[in-house]
């Protein structure tokens, strides 16, 4: 297995590359301010991206974030706006404070630059990739396995695309099997990064066109693979990122004898519910 790590940069995930064009092209156009809903990492690439530019980022989270994600985007200059609720009540809120204040509103996974953003990353990967090759995507709001799906299946068809979503969390991938948006009542998993009960339907639409599978994984699958990245490739990631490892755990006669690859995406993780994740 081979990974690309998307951890090593101001904002240890892969959204520094989407909210780099947000924020340079509202710059552009002379805008001032932007609003984001985030569960943590975006919000933290647009208070980074954004506040280098002059911007006013505000970003709404849920208020039992890891307190790491919620620290971090006030450390990088954003207004932080907790509520209470899941994702889906911070997404409705920054909707509402948008419109009030005539902003733009950067909405992960809908809005084509966090797409183009993750793309970037299926660019640097093509070179590497081989027909009969598997790539495993952390599937959450789509924007990075859209992205990097859509560059794969142009310039490297014969790439297998396989997304990978927690079974706590799975309602884009109940979307993706369906062929329609299917949403959930709850979500209950440790990947609060791809934690998500409303999947968008253009999103979806897009979905369908680029992955060739979509899987779900159990927690302690997760867990299991945060503990072998830790042991060997030395990388302290968090349980969004360590999906693709967590497929493969659980099928390993699917990939045996395959070049696989796995994108991790995030290392943004309290290290106190890590350790106790880890040792356990």
């Amino acid at each position: 297995m081979s990974i690309k790590l998307e951890t090593a940069n101001p904002v240890r995930s892969f959204k520094g590359r989407g909210m780099e064009l947000v924020a340079s092209r509202l710059a552009d156009q002379g805008a001032t301010a932007v609003v984001c809903a985030s569960a943590g990492n975006l919000g933290q690439a647009l208070g980074w991206s954004g506040s280098r530019r002059g911007l006013d980022v505000t970003v709404v989270a849920r208020r039992l974030a890891p307190a790491v994600k919620l620290d971090r985007i006030r450390s990088f200059g954003a207004n932080l706006e907790l509520v209470d609720g899941d994702f889906e009540v911070a997404r409705e809120r920054a909707v509402t404070l948008a419109r009030q204040r005539g902003v733009r509103l950067v909405e992960d996974s809908l809005d084509l630059d966090t797409c183009e953003g993750a793309a970037t990353i299926g660019l640097e990967l093509v070179s590497a990739l081989s027909p009969g090759d598997v790539v495993l995507i952390a599937l959450g709001g789509g924007a990075m396995a859209t992205g990097i799906g859509h560059v794969l299946k142009t310039l490297a068809p014969g790439v297998e695309v396989v997304c990978v979503q927690p079974q706590g969390a799975p309602a884009l991938t109940l979307s993706w099997r369906a062929r329609r948006v299917v949403t959930t009542d709850s979500m209950d998993t440790i990947a609060d990064g791809v934690a998500g009960r409303f999947p968008i339907a253009a999103v979806l639409d897009d979905l369908l066109q680029v992955a060739d599978d979509a899987v779900l994984v159990r927690e302690e699958s997760i867990i299991a693979g945060m503990r072998m990245l830790l042991e060997h490739a030395g990388l302290v990631v968090e349980p969004s990122a360590a999906l693709g490892v967590a497929a493969v755990l659980e099928d390993p006669d699917r990939f045996a004898g395959r070049h696989v690859v796995t994108v991790i995406c995030g290392s943004n993780v309290d290290l106190h519910a890590y350790q106790g994740w880890v040792a356990g």
